[in-house]
């Protein structure tokens, strides 16, 4: 594991056990956003309870952005280390493949809600097919 993940999870008031760093390595290292499912089968050492209670963790100390979809709930390293999250960005599910890929050039408008409301979080996300999928048809 790689002292910048041992940081970024203390960073997030995160202690750094084994089983967290290779969770969220797996989560740094797909370069998109991933299932629970994906992550079982990509860490077949950690059982389901394990990483469900590291995710669960890793979203209440915001060390994770959570993408729903169609598919259900997605997870992906937040790189931001503030309670102002600035690392909001699109997201675009393909219909054809089923993966969930970062749109990190196109931010999420901020939106003004009527009094009374408040904000937790918002997600925005594209659905269609993406290039390699519109490329083999």
């Amino acid at each position: 594991m790689t002292p910048d993940l041992e940081k970024l999870l203390s960073d997030h008031g995160i202690r750094p056990t084994a089983n967290r760093l290779m969770i969220a390595s797996a989560l740094a290292g797909a370069g998109r956003p991933l299932s629970m499912t994906e992550l079982e089968t990509m860490l077949e050492t950690i059982d389901k309870s394990g990483i469900f209670r590291a995710l669960t963790l890793f979203r209440e100390k915001r060390l994770v952005h959570t993408i729903e979809n169609s598919e259900g709930i997605r997870y992906e390293i937040c790189h931001s280390c503030s309670d102002h999250d600035d690392d909001i960005h699109a997201h675009f599910y393909c219909t054809e493949c089923g993966r969930t890929l970062c749109l990190e050039k196109i931010p999420v408008p901020d939106i003004d809600l009527p009094q009374g409301f408040k904000k937790s979080s918002v997600n925005l996300v594209v659905t269609g097919i993406c290039p390699q999928c519109s490329h083999e048809k």
